[in-house]
């Protein structure tokens, strides 16, 4: 990582491209443009979908991949790289190969199925991501959903949960924040585990349809404070904070699960 004094950090969101841009790319760009950073990116898949349902998805090619990436590398010095939706094996091993010996912060958000229910990633992607990216990856960041996925536990309760992230932390990825923004009770319950312990960040659940991409943004806000040179422990409660200033300040559009306000009025991630 090789920030001049004077210019943005560059973070590159390696994702899937949502045309109502409440999540993926369109998203992530938002985000990283929130907090100050010049994005960049990489799109994976094209999505069919709006609010309400995404009725499919046009996967890009290895190889396009490779193209996209590449051209990015040679041209600027990226500070951090966060992902999304990787939908095959051979896009995962792909990414994993082109980020495999630089020096930056790769924030993963394993998108695995949409709200909808939609698959989003096949099960050779999730192997692949197990396999080969996380132990290549700063962070992990699933949902409770997405955790129990990827470490074959059932999460019930914070105990559960704690088994769940030491499991995912096994396989070489050096922290793994799971969120529970996706459960019903009232409290919004996360939890980080790196080499320093466990630690629960706990606050009060937003009550809203207008939550479609939180978990990018999420990831994204997370990318950029590291890029900017905070640790990840005091990036993750700056980066909650600005996800629930951006839900609580939705600009109340579409029909399903509406986008977040990206550029919430008085969010300072500075202060």
């Amino acid at each position: 990582m090789n920030n001049e004094p004077g210019k943005p950090p560059v973070v590159m969101t390696v994702a899937g491209f949502d045309p109502s841009a409440g999540a993926g790319v369109l998203a992530d760009i938002k985000t990283i443009s929130a907090f100050g950073c010049y994005g960049v990116a990489a799109v994976t898949s094209v999505t069919h979908q709006n609010t309400q349902i995404i009725a499919g998805a046009c996967h890009q090619t290895p190889a396009s991949l490779r193209q996209q990436m590449s051209m990015l590398f040679d041209d600027f010095d990226v500070a951090a790289i966060k992902t999304g939706m990787l939908p095959t094996e051979e896009i995962v091993i792909e990414l994993a190969t082109l980020i495999s010996e630089r020096d930056l912060h790769v924030i993963v958000d394993p998108v695995l199925k949409s709200t909808s229910g939609l698959e989003l990633t096949d099960e050779r992607a999730t192997e692949a991501l197990l396999k080969y990216l996380l132990p290549l990856s700063s962070l992990v960041t699933p949902n409770v959903t997405e955790a129990e996925r990827l470490s074959e536990i059932v999460i019930r309760d914070r105990r559960s949960m704690e088994q769940a992230a030491s499991e995912l932390r096994s396989g070489g990825v050096r922290a793994v924040l799971i969120t529970g923004g996706d459960s019903e009770s009232d409290n919004c319950l996360d939890m980080l585990l790196d080499d320093q312990g466990t630690t629960v960040f706990d606050s009060m659940r937003v009550r809203s349809r207008h939550t479609h991409g939180t978990g990018c943004t999420l990831a994204s806000a997370i990318a950029c404070l590291m890029a900017r040179g905070k640790t990840l422990r005091e990036s993750i409660p700056i980066a909650k904070l600005y996800v629930t200033q951006a839900i609580l300040n939705a600009p109340q559009l579409g029909h399903g699960h509406g986008p977040l306000n990206h550029f919430p009025p008085g969010f300072n991630f500075e202060s």
